[in-house]
């Protein structure tokens, strides 16, 4: 079940009126059945995947507290049972078949025979999500830093609360076990916030993302036709298309946890107006980052190391989640271009700061900071390419003939104007899409000042039910009503 579709614009307002009927001690049940259904609504089979991770750390996460902290050497064990079950589960229908494919391809190389079968397994949706969610619960119950949860029924809802359950945010049980104990009334400012949080994600998807997903398709998936300037405008549209649709998801998925009253974490920050890539990966997907960080790149010593070793913990850590988005090595080379970009900021760190000094850019600080910006954003398209393109082949050709074609004057200029810049989809679908992009940015510019929507409240009701209605009228006129998949749903 998409949140852009039918089913869920009756499924929500049909749980929520359950939910909020329902005596507190009961309302667990609703979200619990509620949240299996939206899961089965994929392919009900693979419940049985979530049912069974569930239960394993369930079950590891109350024996685990059986013991105190000095006796923490006796929770390894179920600590590593957790690890594995989770590990095995991502690594056989996320992974086999690529390290299969990998493998046969390094011994023909080598030739080598190799016989190892290649499975034909569909991937079960929000694998990575719930499988990280769960395992932070072990970690954390293992090191005591929250109690085991002893009901079975508000654990599992931990693990599949459907707002965020295939494609996050990724929630600590820290931040939402406890909400899912408390008692929550139907607060009607709040729940106008969450609906209003709800129809700003699906603008952000269904008229920015997917409009722009119509230009962006066309020239990826067919390379081979476009020269330099499409493949420019196509990795800018791409980098606002994933960010549109994957904050697009996270805006909703809060949004409607508010409206029950949950408060899931914060998901985007205004990534693209980042000044470095360290702040980038402040800004961008912060509940995968944060995770990686604390379960992954702190474990290995974080920077409390010798420097060679930070900059290979930090490397690892971006190489890893490369892989964590897709079992393809264009994710493997997107996650290592990061992993690379920030280490060599790191060690030129003190040049850049004098080449600034020198050409004068730091007398004049909105300039420098524009410039930073600028160029953040340039590489962080730059690696877009390697996600978005559907080969490691497609990706090289494209970065290669943008180069080649962008410099070369005469060609560019002697292009057709309408297949280099509107792609052959008109010129609707191209305005919508930059004019979309350009209310976007000055919705969260402003946003740095306050809130959008304190805004908005603040102003006489005629004026805010005509933002309402010109917001449900610019969906309505320019959105795409395909029922398109969320971004992130393949990982």
């Amino acid at each position: 079940m998409l949140f852009n579709s039918t089913e869920f614009f009756i499924f929500f307002p049909v749980v929520v009126t359950l939910y909020f009927l329902t005596p507190h001690n009961r309302r667990w049940i609703i979200l619990l059945l509620a949240s299996y259904y939206f899961y089965m609504s994929w392919k009900p089979a693979y419940t049985i995947i979530l049912v069974a991770s569930t239960a394993v750390d369930y079950l590891c996460g109350r024996a685990m507290d059986k013991y105190s902290d000095e006796e923490k050497d006796k929770r390894k064990p179920y600590l590593y049972i957790s690890l594995i079950a989770n590990l095995s589960v991502l690594l056989l229908f996320k992974y086999y078949n690529f390290f299969n494919e990998s493998a046969h391809e390094a011994a023909l190389a080598l030739g080598v025979p190799y016989a190892m079968p290649a499975f034909e397994l569909l991937l079960p949706m929000g694998i990575s999500f719930y499988t990280f969610q769960t395992m932070s619960y072990s970690i954390d119950v293992y090191h005591g830093r929250i109690k085991a949860e002893k009901h079975l029924g508000i654990f599992a809802l931990f693990i599949s609360f459907f707002p965020q359950l295939v494609a996050g945010p990724i929630e600590r049980a820290g931040n939402l076990l406890g909400q899912l104990h408390k008692s929550h009334d139907f607060n009607y400012n709040r729940v106008v916030a969450g609906l209003r949080r709800m129809a700003w994600g699906l603008f952000k998807k269904i008229v920015i993302a997917d409009n722009l997903a119509v230009l962006v398709n066309q020239v990826y998936n067919n390379p081979t036709d476009f020269e330099g300037i499409s493949f420019a405008i196509a990795t800018v549209f791409f980098a606002f298309q994933i960010y549109c649709d994957f904050s697009g998801y996270s805006d909703i998925a809060i949004g409607a946890a508010q409206v029950m009253g949950f408060r899931l974490m914060e998901n985007f920050r205004s990534p693209y107006f980042s000044k470095s890539i360290s702040e980038f990966w402040g800004r961008w997907h912060i509940s995968l980052s944060t995770w990686f960080r604390d379960y992954l790149y702190i474990p290995l010593g974080g920077n409390r190391v010798v420097k060679w070793r930070w900059y290979y913990n930090l490397f690892l850590t971006f190489l890893v989640s490369g892989l964590w988005h897709g079992a393809n090595w264009t994710f493997v080379i997107w996650g290592a271009l990061h992993g690379f970009y920030l280490v060599f900021a790191i060690v030129t760190a003190k040049q850049r700061d004098v080449f600034a000094r020198k050409i004068g850019l730091t007398d004049h600080p909105t300039l420098y900071k524009w410039a930073q910006v600028l160029s953040v954003f340039i590489l962080v398209c730059f690696s877009w390419v390697f996600f978005r393109a559907n080969s490691l082949a497609d990706a090289l050709y494209i970065i290669g003939h943008m180069v080649s074609s962008t410099g070369n004057v005469q060609q560019l200029f002697a292009l057709d104007i309408e297949h280099a810049v509107f792609m052959d989809q008109g010129a609707k679908i191209f305005v919508v899409s930059v004019l979309s992009i350009i209310l976007m940015e000055t919705v969260h510019l402003i946003q740095r000042n306050g809130s959008v929507s304190q805004l908005i409240l603040q102003r006489p009701a005629w004026i805010r039910w005509s933002v309402y209605y010109l917001a449900i009228l610019a969906v309505l006129l320019f959105g795409q009503f395909g029922n398109q998949e969320f971004i992130y749903f393949q990982f």
